[in-house]
């Protein structure tokens, strides 16, 4: 790494994984970033839901899989992830938001407790961070929140 810290190693010891199959949504409208964050998650032992490149994808993912977390890029390919966020947070599912800007001042006001990282961001911290998200919720696999109406 560049700042000569070890890289972040997302796997746990004694055949026990991070993110234990846990489902997390991916939306990034970046192939190169979204492939990135998708690998790291299931380097990690978690699935992927997606990626995701629009608002649109997004939510009929979370309307039809069992999302644990996410990981979510604030633009994607049609327009601002904003519904996809709010719908994520109301129904408290732990959520990391990326993005190549600050956060809106709205949301910020919104939700702040809002775990925000500006690109570029390395994806094993980002799953290590929404790990760590996953456990302080109390979800995991097979105790997860389902699909959200």
């Amino acid at each position: 790494m560049s700042d000569g810290s070890q890289p972040i190693r997302p796997h746990t010891s004694a055949g026990h994984s991070l993110l234990n199959q846990s489902l997390i949504l991916v939306a990034e409208d970046e192939p190169f970033i979204a492939l990135d964050v998708a690998l790291a998650i299931e380097d990690a032992g978690g699935q992927v839901a997606g990626p995701a490149a629009s608002v649109k994808e997004a939510l009929a993912l979370i309307g039809t899989a069992p999302i644990v977390a996410a990981i979510l890029d604030l633009n994607l390919s049609d327009g601002d992830s904003s519904p996809v966020l709010e719908q994520l947070l109301l129904a408290g599912i732990p959520t990391i938001l990326q993005s190549g800007v600050s956060l809106p001042g709205d949301l910020s006001e919104r939700f702040p407790e809002l775990v925000v990282h500006i690109k570029p961001c390395d994806s094993a911290r980002l799953v290590v961070q929404i790990a760590a998200l996953i456990t302080n919720n109390g979800l995991a696999a097979g105790k997860t929140a389902g699909p959200l109406p």
